[in-house]
């Protein structure tokens, strides 16, 4: 575990990567040290925001340290279904790349469940955790100009939904009209870093 400064109010927590961050993420969540305001998680560190009146950066850091990190997974276990038409315009192409019949692709992808580990990208992109191993592919060469919102798709060893309309690189499977992000929503993210989620293949 390190700790790097990342401003008067924020201190940067990097471990060694994903169940390292997402149970440190759940310790300081569920009962946070004095001072501690917010916590965002990425893919190897955690970002905590304190208050400078209430704590230091150091005392910060080693009540943090002193934390007994569990890496068996979230036990938040609610679990969110998200509807979804796969007629993606990479389906095919997925298939091909990984030895899979396209009905092999969606079923692989259907039948996983996937944890929320970090949001980024743009509001309400949640990167889940979870893939199935044969589904693994690096993002396509050639990013699109456009993908549509609610596009669902998968890159590396991530799944995610498009919250809105945006550049992409990631290879496309299908749709859901399930929003990511709506501002009139509280909280407007519609999936938080540790919520479980499944993907449900319904018909067009």
């Amino acid at each position: 575990m390190r700790f790097l400064t990342a401003g008067t109010r924020t201190l940067l927590v990097e471990v060694g990567g994903l169940e390292e961050v997402g149970g440190l993420h759940e310790s300081l969540r569920d009962s946070p040290p004095p001072g501690a305001v917010e916590f965002v998680p990425a893919a190897r560190t955690l970002l905590v925001t304190f208050d400078p009146a209430v704590t230091t950066r150091e005392s910060l850091s080693a009540a943090i340290a002193a934390r007994r990190v569990s890496t068996t997974g979230p036990s938040d276990q609610r679990l969110v279904e998200i509807p979804v038409v796969y007629d993606g315009a990479d389906l095919a192409e997925v298939a091909r790349a990984t030895g899979l019949s396209s009905r092999e692709v969606v079923q692989r992808h259907s039948a996983g469940r996937y944890t929320v580990a970090f949001g980024g990208f743009v509001p309400g992109f949640a990167y889940l955790s979870g893939l199935d191993p044969l589904l693994l592919l690096p993002r396509r060469p050639v990013p699109r100009t456009r993908v549509a919102p609610g596009s669902v798709a998968i890159a590396d060893q991530f799944t995610s939904v498009y919250p809105r309309e945006s550049p992409g690189g990631w290879h496309l499977l299908g749709r859901t009209e399930t929003a990511m992000w709506d501002l009139h929503r509280d909280p407007p993210a519609f999936l938080a870093p540790g919520r479980h989620v499944r993907f449900v293949e319904v018909q067009p």
